[in-house]
């Protein structure tokens, strides 16, 4: 059967999707998908997979992909990182069969995708990506699709989409927002870049920014005129979003952690989920916070997501009539609603001024002020402080500024001084380096050896002479 393309395919085997959950890492994972499912999700994506680790891990794909087929997880899109057209290949044929299309991540702009070059770090590079989209439109049994960020310029985005269109993408996921619009600095998503892109290519086109309710995306395509919309933080702080309902957090908590039973996740995605959903709970009952940051099991988490569950009943039977939400919140805390990230401005006077390079998560996930990271080294070791002031003063290196050895002699860090020790023939006991010591033994050495005899010289001719014995070498 020849392979679908374009709407054909989004009407036929996506079945004209219309509400689509993104793909996020650490977060739409197969639990979360089915929920999603279960509350008006039409499509889903996997979290996205690193296609060079995909190909040559065995354990990677078993845990990403692999024991994760359910047949109600369907129509599902596997996103892949990458920056080279043969691995991103060899990875798709490996997931082909357990999926409907296989997507190409260019949207995200975390610096792990700087550093790793891929994402939206490869939108100015047309060339490697005509080729990479070529070949697995060329190579696959399913369809290929793209997720991209836009350009500043409206006409720069839409000739991005068409080369993308012309080199075999067979739907194209628009995220209103640049490279540079991320974390505090998100801002507003553009629809007019989605819709200039929509009336300029002849493949489906999801868009993605701006959805925080049902009536975010009646109103996306009703002015962009796309196919359908994609949602990652509203669907994360109200999965139910795509029903058009705002329940109460406990019923699509307690939900949630049923199905993981039925498909376990790792712990820490469990958490994420959590906080996200009890997020506006979490800054009245600030107490349970720690306590959900520190649950090292899945019903460690669900006694304090039914702890929560009690406090918000014990609001609601002392809520007075017409009494309104605190915090300008447009429901009460115990119900699924938005989450809006705060800019600059806002973030900064939160923090005392602090900036935070990953605001919404690192205070999801936080007791007060402790980004994830430090909370893990905190479990690890209880006693463990970041607290600048309590931390211990080192000198300082003469040279660059790093913290000297205590018994350098010359004052100095362990590389600046292993330069200098070696240039000058010196010794540094404190770093344990021995360049002088080293090298007055091996010219005692060399003072102790015995000094080897000239060989005598023999005729011409005769057994011995240095012609015979080279030739005899050289043979």
């Amino acid at each position: 059967m020849p392979k679908l393309q374009g709407f054909e395919f989004w009407s036929r085997t996506l079945g004209g999707a219309r509400h689509v959950v993104a793909p996020m890492v650490d977060q739409s994972e197969l639990a979360w998908r089915l929920l999603s499912r279960r509350h008006g999700a039409q499509l889903c994506y996997t979290p996205m997979l690193h296609a060079q680790v995909f190909v040559r891990d065995a354990n990677y794909r078993k845990e990403n992909l692999y024991c994760e087929v359910c047949p109600e997880d369907r129509p599902l899109i596997v996103q892949f990182c990458a920056n080279d057209p043969e691995v991103f290949v060899q990875a798709a044929l490996l997931a082909q069969d357990y999926c409907d299309a296989i997507d190409l991540n260019l949207g995200c702009p975390q610096m792990i995708a700087k550093r790793g070059h891929y994402g939206a770090f490869l939108q100015e590079e047309w060339d490697l990506l005509q080729r990479m989209i070529l070949l697995a439109h060329e190579k696959l049994s399913v369809p290929v699709t793209c997720k991209i960020r836009v350009f500043p310029e409206i006409d720069k985005t839409v000739r991005y989409a068409q080369m993308l269109e012309k080199a075999g993408c067979q739907l194209l996921t628009v995220h209103g927002r640049t490279k540079e619009q991320k974390g505090p600095l998100s801002g507003t998503a553009s629809w007019e870049h989605i819709k200039a892109v929509r009336k300029a290519v002849a493949i489906p086109v999801f868009a993605n920014g701006n959805i925080q309710c049902l009536r975010d995306v009646e109103r996306c395509i009703q002015d962009t005129g796309v196919q359908g919309v994609m949602s990652a933080e509203g669907n994360l702080h109200n999965p139910a979003l795509f029903e058009g309902r705002s329940p109460a957090v406990w019923e699509l908590a307690e939900e949630y952690l049923d199905i993981v039973r039925q498909h376990p996740c790792p712990l820490s995605y469990v958490r994420a989920h959590l906080f996200k959903l009890w997020h506006h709970t979490l800054q009245v009952h600030q107490q349970l916070r720690e306590e959900l940051a520190k649950v090292k099991t899945l019903e460690g988490i669900a006694t304090v997501s039914q702890e929560l569950k009690l406090r918000c009943q014990e609001d609601i039977s002392r809520q007075k009539e017409g009494e309104k939400p605190l915090g300008g919140l447009p429901f009460f805390h115990w119900i699924c609603q938005p989450y809006f990230r705060p800019g600059p401005r806002e973030g900064s006077k939160e923090n005392g001024g602090a900036r935070s390079k990953r605001a919404l998560e690192e205070e999801e996930g936080s007791t007060d002020v402790l980004s994830k990271n430090k909370q893990k080294k905190q479990l690890r070791n209880p006693h463990k402080t970041f607290d600048p002031s309590l931390k211990p003063k080192y000198a300082k290196c003469d040279q660059c500024g790093n913290p000297k050895g205590n018994r350098c002699v010359f004052n100095l860090c362990r590389g600046c001084c292993k330069k200098r020790a070696f240039k000058e023939t010196a010794d540094c006991p404190g770093h344990g380096l021995l360049f002088k010591t080293k090298f007055e033994k091996s010219l005692a050495w060399k003072g102790a050896q015995p000094r080897l005899q000239e060989p005598q010289q023999a005729g011409p001719g005769e057994p011995g002479s240095f012609p015979e014995v080279m030739g005899s070498a050289l043979a």
